[in-house]
Formats: structure tokens, C-alpha cells, sequence
């Protein structure tokens, strides 16, 4: 269970390198390219359209090919397509490459989770905050390598198709370790079409997952970008700023663990959200670029938990791989509502004032982290293992 568990954390990191990349590189793309904010934000927009065509239906996916075979295909695309966005010649050709990026790339997620909340269950742990973690540290290392090749004036055509390769191989090694969810004993089989009826838990659910993954794509998507144009930091120095982020991100999932595990997630995910309020405000405001790191740090340590807890939430319900796949489905939706709404605000009042309004998502989490807390699943009963976990 222990090498499962190991190998869904090479993907996810694998997983978290792709993005890091693509956005250490969205100042560089937005010079070449000249793009407005608001053409960014339609162009991010279509990655947003993407992840939610192919996120619901990939629980449905995960049942009958296997997570494992889902997240090979999706990863060679997901691949293909940030090698097409360093490619780009036009805000055209760019939506188009992220279309597919948010195609392949939604879907890789949702299976990962499947496969991360199934050997959870198997080992009768909650490693979810872990996995996430390797994402978060996967997105450190392709934005890091990023700012270094921004620094070096390394082109971005290929430093996308580097990283693309790199990140595919990574994902595929993780892969050998997968176990088949299908025919495990411990899963109920079924062969069913998806719900198209997410229950009121799971909505809700979804809900507080959609605050933070608006909050976090802010960050992906504007904190560079918003240094670098409005603060005067240089493009290296405003993509280390996501690299400070990144890397809280990071320490504070494979904190969250020991953290949910004294306080409860719901606990665990209040205490979370006064810090990301902080955070979120001291980022936007602050005149100091030290003090502008501290907050990028707080904002991440104030919605790191939301995700991994929000899905191991989703895993207890009768249907989890559905369950998830609907959760993280209305948490991608933010990439639709959170980058053109930004964008066209950011072009009437710039996007210090745009970037401000993100403070309510910390009170919103605080206000609806209950729903997180442990239900017992009736249908399941979690095999224990020994040793240390991952």
C-alpha cells in the first residue's frame, strides 16, 4: 500500500510541475504576444471551459478503463498541449492549446484524486493533504525552473516542450505503482452511467472547493503578472513571489495531515482561512517586497487544506470517484468565473483593487468549512496498515 501511495505522489507532483511551468511563463507570453489582461483572462478562460467539459464525466471514465489508464492518456495530451502554448503565435492559437490543456488536464486531476482517495481508504489513513502537497511541490520545481529560464533568457517554446517531457515521464514512472481500483476488493462495482443529481453535501462540498481554487488560480494567474506590471518587480522576482506561495502551499499540506489529525478538518480549515484573510489583503497593499512575500505565504497557508480535505470529504459519500469528480469539477469552475472576471475588472480599475476583492474567499471558506468534517462511509470498511505512511 505504501509504494501505491508513493507512486499517486510522483504523479501529482508530476502533475503540479505542468502548471508550474505555464505560469512561470505567462509574463513572457503576454509580452511576446502583447496581450491586454483582458485577452489573458479570455484566454485563460478557455482552459477553464476545457477542465469542465471532461471533468464530470472522468469519475464515470476512472470505473471503467482505470485511474491508471485515464491518467496516462490525459498526461501525454496535457503534454502535447503546454508544448503547443510555448508555440502560439496569436491569442487565438493560445486559447486553442490551453482548450486542450484544460481538456486533458482537468481530467488527470480528477483520476489522480480517485486513485489518491482509494488507497487512502485501503490503508485506513488520510494522505490526501500529502498528495496535494507533491502537487504543490511538483508546481514549485516547473516554476522555479520557469524564473530561472525567464532569468537566462531562455525562449519559452522550449522550455514548455522540456518541461512537458519531463513532467510525462515522471507521471508514467508514478504510474507503475497504481493499483487498479476496478477489481481491488473493497470497492463496490458498478458500470452505471454517472449522477447527474450531486447531492446537497456534495454541492456544498463543491462550494468551499470552488473558494479556494479561486483563490489559488488568482494567484497562479495574476500575482507574477500583477508585480511585474504594477510594482515594478522584475519578471524573475514576481515569479519568485508564486514560488513563495508554492512552496507554503507545499509545507503547509504536509503539515495538514497532523494538523487535521489533532484539530479536525473542519477545525484545521478555519484556522487556515483567518490566515489566508491576512495573507490575501498584506499581498496587495503591503509597499515592501519582504513584507509582499509574507503575505503571498499566508495567502497559500489560508487555503492550502481546502482542496485535499475537500475531496477526502467527497471520497466518504456513497459514490467517491462520482463524488469527486463533481467536487473538483465545480472547483475548476473558478478558472471560468475567477480569469475573465478579474481580467475585465483588473481593465477598468487595474488589478490591485480586482486582486482586493479576493479577501472574502477566506471569510466564505471560514463560514462553510463544517461541512468537512469525517462521515463514517456504510459501503466501506478501510483495511489498516503498519508503518509510518508515506
Amino acid at each position: 500500500m505504501h509504494r501505491a501511495a508513493l507512486g499517486t505522489a510522483v504523479v501529482f507532483t508530476a502533475s503540479g510541475a505542468v502548471v508550474g511551468a505555464w505560469i512561470s511563463r505567462i509574463p513572457a507570453v503576454v509580452e511576446t504576444l502583447e496581450l491586454t489582461t483582458g485577452e489573458l483572462g479570455r484566454a485563460l478562460l478557455a482552459l477553464g471551459i476545457g477542465s469542465l467539459i471532461s471533468m464530470p464525466v472522468t469519475g464515470y471514465a476512472c470505473r471503467r478503463l482505470g485511474s491508471r489508464t485515464w491518467v496516462a492518456a490525459t498526461a501525454l495530451v496535457s503534454a502535447a498541449a503546454l508544448t503547443a502554448c510555448g508555440l502560439a503565435t496569436s491569442v487565438w492559437t493560445l486559447s486553442a492549446a490551453l482548450f486542450v490543456l484544460g481538456l486533458s488536464y482537468g481530467s488527470w486531476d480528477v483520476a489522480m484524486n480517485v486513485q489518491g482517495a482509494y488507497v487512502d481508504r485501503q490503508a485506513a489513513r488520510e494522505w490526501m493533504p500529502r498528495y496535494h502537497a507533491c502537487w504543490s511541490l511538483g508546481s514549485i520545481a516547473g516554476t522555479a525552473a520557469g524564473a530561472a529560464a525567464a532569468r537566462f533568457g531562455t525562449a519559452v517554446a522550449p522550455h514548455l516542450a522540456i518541461a512537458a517531457l519531463v513532467s510525462l515521464t515522471a507521471a508514467w514512472t508514478g504510474l507503475l505503482s497504481y493499483l487498479d481500483e476496478r477489481t481491488t476488493p473493497g470497492v463496490p462495482q458498478t458500470t452505471s452511467a454517472p449522477s447527474r443529481r450531486p447531492t446537497r453535501a456534495i454541492l456544498t462540498i463543491g462550494l468551499i472547493t470552488f473558494c479556494a481554487t479561486v483563490a489559488e488560480g488568482a494567484a497562479g494567474d495574476w500575482l507574477a503578472l500583477y508585480l511585474n506590471t504594477a510594482r515594478d518587480f522584475s519578471q524573475s522576482a514576481a515569479a519568485l513571489a508564486y514560488t513563495v506561495f508554492a512552496t507554503a502551499m507545499t509545507a503547509g499540506r504536509f503539515l495538514g495531515s497532523t494538523a487535521v489529525a489533532y484539530l479536525g478538518r473542519a477545525t484545521a480549515v478555519r484556522g487556515a482561512a483567518v490566515l489566508g484573510l491576512a495573507g490575501v489583503t498584506t499581498t496587495v497593499l503591503s509597499p515592501w517586497p519582504a513584507l509582499t512575500y509574507t503575505g503571498s505565504l499566508l495567502w497559500a497557508v489560508g487555503i492550502c487544506l481546502v482542496f485535499p480535505a475537500a475531496v477526502s470529504a467527497a471520497a466518504e459519500t456513497p459514490n467517491p470517484a462520482e463524488a469527486i469528480a463533481a467536487v473538483t469539477a465545480i472547483g475548476y469552475g473558478s478558472i471560468l468565473v475567477g480569469p475573465p472576471l478579474i481580467g475585465a475588472l483588473a481593465d477598468r480599475t487595474g488589478l490591485a483593487p480586482a486582486l482586493l476583492l479576493l479577501a472574502v474567499l477566506p471569510t466564505a471558506i471560514f463560514a462553510l468549512a463544517p461541512v468537512l468534517r469525517p462521515q463514517p462511509h456504510p459501503a466501506q470498511t478501510p483495511t489498516p496498515t503498519a508503518g509510518p505512511g508515506l
